[in-house]
């Protein structure tokens, strides 16, 4: 059957047993969540279902469980699909990686994670890039006078308002991390998209949670060409350092005896 793991806490976890309880955890039924202690830590766990794929209402109880956890103090979030052979091997886990998880602890405590999105609105960052290139609205219109071009100027120009496009979003992207900065403790950057000209994380301060929020309204009344999507308050999902506890329980370690997902 294995066991799931949600995340790792401190064992002085305020309610650490209590919350535990009352809450349901991934599978169909949902499997109730427990508690194993190992020294000064502690992993918030289920039994984990036979077949485990991320739907829906499984994805949602994993992060419920951790955004309980973490209203009464830090948790370390694992990735959905986390699964050890048995509580053994999760406690295990705990001890042999015990400086590791309690210097992220430590460092992690009192803060909490804003996932922000940025992309533009496609038709208005289009005006606004021909509307601040004079050569560009030149070649436009000397296309349009001339029944739209031939093939090789409708191709350069359109190569060249690419261009222009993602100049601009580099430009916005550097402007969003100048902005949202100063009202954070640390900065995770996503991976690069064609989609979107920004997709960072941000490691607030509980008590600077107000300050930010104020931030990311200023950026949207400043740039109302950009849509900002902001996520949060979450655990810290994007600032538990990758290592080897990581490794040993991530979703995608399946045949070495420690963990499958």
């Amino acid at each position: 059957m294995g066991t799931y793991v949600y995340g790792i806490i401190a064992a002085d976890h305020p309610e650490l047993r209590s919350f535990a309880r009352e809450l349901r955890g991934v599978g169909d039924p949902p499997r109730s969540v427990r508690v194993l202690t190992e020294g000064a830590l502690a992993a918030i766990v289920s039994d984990a279902p036979e077949e485990l794929r991320p739907q829906h209402e499984d994805l949602l109880a994993h992060r419920h469980v951790l955004e309980e956890a973490g209203v009464a103090g830090c948790v370390l979030p694992m990735p959905f699909g986390s699964v050890a052979p048995d509580d053994d091997a999760a406690t295990s886990v705990l001890a042999e990686r015990a400086e590791h998880y309690a210097e992220r602890l430590e460092a992690l405590d009192g803060n909490v994670e804003y996932k922000v999105e940025v992309s533009h609105e496609e038709e208005v960052v289009l005006h606004r890039v021909l509307a601040e290139n004079p050569e560009l609205r030149a070649l436009a219109e000397a296309n349009r006078q001339a029944g739209g071009g031939s093939y090789d100027d409708r191709v350069s120009l359109g190569e060249m308002v690419v261009a222009a496009v993602r100049a601009r979003e580099a430009e916005d992207a550097v402007e969003v991390r100048q902005r949202l900065e100063p009202s954070a403790v640390a900065v995770s950057v996503g991976a690069e998209s064609t989609e979107r000209p920004a997709d960072v994380s941000f490691l607030v301060a509980r008590d600077s949670a107000e300050a930010f929020r104020t931030a990311t309204e200023q950026l949207r009344k400043a740039h109302p060409y950009l849509e900002v999507r902001v996520e949060g308050p979450l655990p810290p999902y994007s600032f538990v350092e990758p290592g080897p506890v990581e490794s040993a329980a991530s979703p995608t370690g399946a045949d070495n005896g420690t963990v499958r997902g």
